[in-house]
């Protein structure tokens, strides 16, 4: 039996193990997939400290991870319109096909959805097996560290563009990567001024780096000295939070336009108390956004790539997958942006 190596959830406690495991059988619906590069998430620092959620989702043993790029090196009999040695990165939300979201299209929304590397086997490893409707291929202009991070760019561009972003001015609460990536979409799609906040002056710094935004540290500056600094009369236009801390939503909701429109990507611990009533006096329309449309985001920001959006220089660390704990350590320091692994 063919074998590879691995990082996987061995135990229930802090860490992950690297292993050898069987390389996947694929069915006739699936491809094998041979990994080049793989991203570390925010999911996989849950699921190494093994904190309440991972301990109530993740299965043990798992192979984690669901950021990757890879060439496809098997195609199962019923697979059509792919190709042995196609480069591509994957949909790593698995789907049902029965509800009525699915039916409908709306896979995004399908109650039935698993994720690789958190219910089911990861891409931490040498191969993955994925359902061939899961794949998508990677043009040229693509490479595979980019490829890698579709998967949380996929994110910010689907919470980016819940709402028109034309001519809007636009505050953006979170400045991890993908708070970062959504305010280079953002600007990229033709917002006037976009503001990232945070309390971490390294992610800050790096945001500049990314996007031409204007960065706003709420430990130091008033959001009201910057809207009077940038000239803007009345409040952000749109909201797009990603950190997940409910006083950067209560300073959203103070700091909006009448009838302004807030996407919530971050996910606050437990349960937060909310002034509904400011909220409904405002008017403020509130999506929750989860992963991808599937799988419209995917051409959207693919489209975004080949046209001049660039989110490379948010990948600040580069490790082989064997020196993975120095990536994990990278990611839980707060001092890295997007952490890559090569197993080439």
């Amino acid at each position: 039996m063919a074998t590879m190596l691995a990082l996987a959830k061995s135990r229930p406690e802090a860490g992950l193990w690297q292993i050898t495991a069987p390389v996947p059988e694929i069915g006739p619906d699936d491809v094998l997939i041979r990994i080049a590069k793989t991203g570390i998430c925010g999911t996989d620092i849950h699921i190494w400290n093994w904190d309440d959620w991972a301990q109530r989702t993740v299965p043990v043993p798992l192979i984690t991870g669901h950021e990757f790029a890879g060439r496809i090196v098997e195609l199962g009999r019923n697979v059509t319109g792919l190709e042995i040695g196609q480069r591509c990165s994957g949909e790593g939300h698995l789907i049902g096909r029965d509800s009525r979201q699915s039916r409908a299209g709306k896979f995004h929304l399908d109650p039935e959805t698993r994720g690789i590397g958190v219910n089911e086997q990861g891409a931490f490893a040498e191969y993955l097996r994925l359902p061939a409707f899961n794949v998508v291929p990677l043009p040229d202009a693509i490479d595979d560290e980019t490829g890698a991070i579709l998967d949380p760019l996929g994110n910010a561009v689907h919470t980016a563009l819940s709402f028109d972003l034309v001519g809007e001015d636009v505050l953006i609460t979170g400045a991890g990567p993908i708070g970062i990536m959504a305010a280079a979409v953002a600007r990229h799609v033709g917002a006037r001024h976009v503001v990232i906040t945070d309390v971490n002056p390294t992610r800050l710094e790096l945001a500049i780096q990314v996007a031409d935004v204007v960065p706003v540290n709420v430990a130091q500056e008033d959001l009201a000295d910057v809207k009077a600094r940038l000239k803007m009369r009345e409040g952000f236009d749109v909201g797009l939070e990603m950190s997940g801390n409910q006083a950067a939503l209560d300073q959203m909701v103070e700091n909006l336009v009448m009838g302004g429109r807030i996407a919530l990507l971050g996910i606050p611990p437990g349960k937060s108390p909310v002034d509904w009533s400011r909220i409904v006096f405002k008017g403020i329309t509130i999506k929750g956004v989860y992963g991808r449309e599937i799988f419209e985001t995917w051409y959207k920001m693919i489209a975004m790539l080949e046209n001049g959006l660039n989110v490379r220089p948010v990948i600040t660390h580069r490790f082989a997958a064997h020196d993975f704990a120095q990536g994990f350590e990278a990611m839980r320091s707060g001092a890295a942006g997007k952490v890559v692994l090569d197993w080439s």
